[in-house]
Order: structure tokens, then C-alpha cells, then sequence
């Protein structure tokens, strides 16, 4: 990759491994999430596509390759700094503070947020608002975009998982990231869940972020993603353009 440049705000792996037991769980996969796009991560159950996920959070150190984001070699940053360089995530299975209530479990992610760039509206009221107030503002956003107000003082510990996904994924959203990875959202969702979900995400996409979707729903990612990924046994075996990806028989059959 000398001298190329991968383009402002995009999260790339390159040549990541993840041994566990000294198997090669991720086999040396190359992939990219490019900003302003839904971008799917496929295949069968386990396939290794959590465990790449774990990578590229930071939840897990690969034992080979580079993680990049904006062409910076984040591999040995760990999670929290990754979260204030931008990048957010949601997991397959929930994990969120049962303990707490709904707002504040979005809290949680709302003072995650990266420091503004110099100039503009965004730094400006970041200047003038206490940082208590800009905190209670990205909470009260999220959960209206993900229909969560009326819940907000609920114990999340009372809430069915459908409801708990979309918790999740208000406090990763409430970081204002720049990467959203996103595993298996659908899960546990009805279909008014899963078709809010979906605007969610391609508004999340359409403001600039670029969202890395893992999902077993092929609808949901053909509604979605422009560019696809194939792991099957820790290898990418198929990519490119969703429309191609999802008709090829080669890949339907690994499900």
C-alpha cells in the first residue's frame, strides 16, 4: 500500500490475522469501510466475522496485519481510543449496563464523542455549551432517532432484546462516529425494528460515516450496502459490488 492513500475518515484492515488455539480465525483479510457508505461483511456462521469485528474496535490484537484509520496505523490502540478517534460499534451479543436506564446506557456512548474539528457550528457550540449540556443533547438525539424517549428512564435490564439492540445501537450513535460496525442488529427485531433500523443506518451513511454492517438478513443488506465481503473460514472468498456479490450461486450456497 506505499504511497496510497486510502481517503478521509475510511477504516481499513490489511493482511489480518487472528489466531485462536493457534487456528487462523481471520486468515489475512484485506477490507475497507469507506465513508458515506454501507459496506456488508457476509457469511455463515462462524466465519470469523465477529472476530474481525473484535480487530477492528479494538477488542481484540491482531497477531498480524494493520488496522488504518485515515491511513493511521491504529493496530495496537485499544477500544477506548479508538472511540474517541471515531470508530463505534454495536455486538452480536448485547452488551449493555442492565443496571442503568436506557438514557443512561446511551450516555455512556454520548461522552465517548472524538473532539471536534477546529472551525465550524459544531466547535462554536461545543465552546459555549458546558460539556454536561452537550452530553444531554446527544443523549436526547439518539433515542428520538431511534424511537427510545419514552423508555429513557427504564432499567435496561427490563427490556426485551429487540429493544436492548436498538439501546445499543442509540449509544454507539450517540458518539457521533465516524465508523459504525455493526453486528448482527437484526436479531431479535420485529419487522418494524428492522425496516426503522435500516433508515437509520442509511441516514447514519448518508450524513458521511462509513457503517460496516455484519448480518445474516440478506434483505436488509441488499437494501443497504453498496459493496460487499464474503468470509467463509476466515477468508475473504468473494467481493465487491452487492448487486454481483449476492447473486452468485458460489456464495448463496455457503449458507
Amino acid at each position: 500500500m506505499s504511497g496510497e492513500r486510502t481517503g478521509a475518515g475510511l477504516l481499513a484492515g490489511r493482511g489480518v490475522l487472528r489466531r485462536l488455539g493457534g487456528v487462523p480465525v481471520v486468515d489475512r483479510v484485506d477490507l475497507a469501510v469507506r465513508p458515506g457508505r454501507v459496506t456488508a461483511l457476509v457469511g455463515p456462521n462462524g466465519a470469523g466475522k465477529s472476530v474481525l469485528l473484535d480487530c477492528l474496535s479494538g477488542l481484540a490484537r491482531p497477531d498480524g496485519g494493520r488496522i488504518l484509520l485515515d491511513d493511521r496505523d491504529i493496530t495496537r490502540a485499544p477500544c477506548h481510543r479508538r472511540a474517541r478517534l471515531g470508530v463505534a460499534r454495536t455486538f452480536q451479543q448485547v452488551a449493555v449496563f442492565p443496571e442503568l436506564t436506557v438514557a443512561e446506557n446511551v450516555q455512556v456512548g454520548a461522552e465517548q464523542q472524538r473532539p471536534s474539528r477546529p472551525g465550524g457550528a459544531a466547535l462554536r457550540a461545543r465552546l459555549t455549551a458546558p460539556p454536561a449540556v452537550a452530553v444531554r443533547q446527544r443523549v436526547a438525539g439518539a433515542l428520538r432517532l431511534l424511537g427510545l424517549t419514552p423508555l429513557a428512564d427504564r432499567p435496561a435490564g427490563d427490556l426485551p432484546l429487540g429493544v436492548l439492540r436498538l439501546v445499543e445501537l442509540a449509544r454507539a450513535l450517540a458518539g457521533a462516529p465516524r465508523v459504525l460496525l455493526v453486528d448482527e442488529v437484526s436479531v431479535g427485531l420485529d419487522a418494524g425494528q428492522v425496516a426503522w433500523v435500516a433508515r437509520v443506518l442509511a441516514l447514519v451513511a448518508r450524513e458521511g460515516a462509513g457503517v460496516l454492517l455484519v448480518e445474516h438478513d440478506l434483505g436488509l443488506v441488499s437494501r443497504l450496502a453498496e459493496t460487499a465481503y464474503v468470509l467463509d473460514g476466515g477468508r475473504v472468498v468473494a467481493t465487491g459490488p452487492i448487486e454481483r456479490v449476492l447473486a452468485d450461486q458460489r456464495v448463496r450456497r455457503l449458507w
